[in-house]
């Protein structure tokens, strides 16, 4: 009796729930927003290839250093296997640039509407290519996430065509990074969360410096150094990336928890909450309709099911 009593204690575990997961995405994920926000102000730091190249560094040395120190066993892949982490890293690094292209050729309004519709593409590739289906009451919860991230971050609406179809082909690619994220976790791989990080973070590295490089942000970056380098940004780079690598674990983790529509509800979640911190640390006046479109995506979100 004592055995069974003790067994469900464990099975009972905080670390089994995915909600317990879900909220340290939410907490992580917002403090890292708030962070780049300050290094932002504070560094006037404009490398987004530089800064990924960082996160995607740390993940490599966190993941490598939870595998030395046993917390987790790298499954035996083959030459296909292996072929799909390539091509995953790729897809990784593409969706960032795509979006940080798309940012020049879109208002920010613009650019946060259409990546609020990330849950809708899930569902359509997931009902297409996995077969799956969802309740009357998923797709009716789905509008309110939607359009409150709309109405909460109305502005001015302004696109070219060019830049409105990339944004539109970035969310695509999102929801495709979310649900592959999920398949290579629970199905025919079943990838511990840090393993899929160890195989990712190393190619994803190197495909930002190679488009870095290209790009020329690297010889600015370069120039940036030796004119307003100090200890003190290298440090704040430092938690920067240890703060992501924590956030791409709990990420992972609750995507395997969860599912993939799950998590691009909770990014919209995440995104109005930004903007709630944001009032009260920055002192941002809200508007009647960004405030009533934080409350529906929160009633939207609460609701999902």
């Amino acid at each position: 009796m004592a055995s069974d009593s003790n067994l469900s204690t464990r099975q009972k575990s905080p670390l089994d729930s995915s909600f317990t997961w879900l909220a340290m995405y939410f907490v992580f994920n917002l403090s890292l927003t708030l962070y780049n926000k300050i290094i932002l102000q504070l560094y006037e730091f404009p490398f987004p290839w530089t800064l990924t190249g960082v996160h995607t560094m740390c993940g490599a040395i966190g993941s490598y250093l939870f595998w030395r120190a046993d917390v987790f066993t790298p499954s035996q892949l083959g030459e296909r296997e292996n072929i799909v982490m390539i091509l995953f890293s790729v897809l990784y690094t593409i969706n960032i640039a795509i979006s940080n292209v798309s940012l020049n050729l879109v208002s920010v309004p613009v650019h946060q509407v259409i990546r609020a519709m990330t849950p809708l593409f899930t569902i359509l590739l997931s009902v297409m290519f996995l077969g799956k289906s969802y309740s009357s009451l998923t797709y009716i919860s789905l509008f309110p996430v939607v359009a409150g991230v709309g109405f909460a971050t109305f502005g001015d609406y302004d696109y070219t065509t060019a830049g409105f179809f990339l944004t539109m082909l970035g969310t695509v690619l999102a929801a495709i990074k979310t649900i592959v994220t999920n398949r290579v976790q629970v199905g025919r791989l079943k990838l511990h969360p840090l393993d899929l990080l160890l195989r990712m973070s190393p190619l994803a590295f190197i495909q930002t410096m190679a488009y870095s490089y290209l790009t020329g942000e690297m010889a600015i970056m370069h120039d940036f150094v030796k004119t307003r380098g100090s200890w003190s940004l290298v440090f704040a780079l430092l938690v920067n990336g240890i703060l992501a690598f924590f956030l791409n674990v709990v990420s992972f983790t609750a995507n395997k928890k969860t599912s993939a529509l799950t998590m691009t509800v909770a990014g919209n979640v995440k995104q109005v909450l930004s903007i709630v911190l944001s009032v009260i640390i920055f002192n941002i006046q809200l508007t009647w309709m960004k405030s009533w479109g934080i409350i529906l995506t929160l009633a939207g979100g609460a609701w999902y099911r």
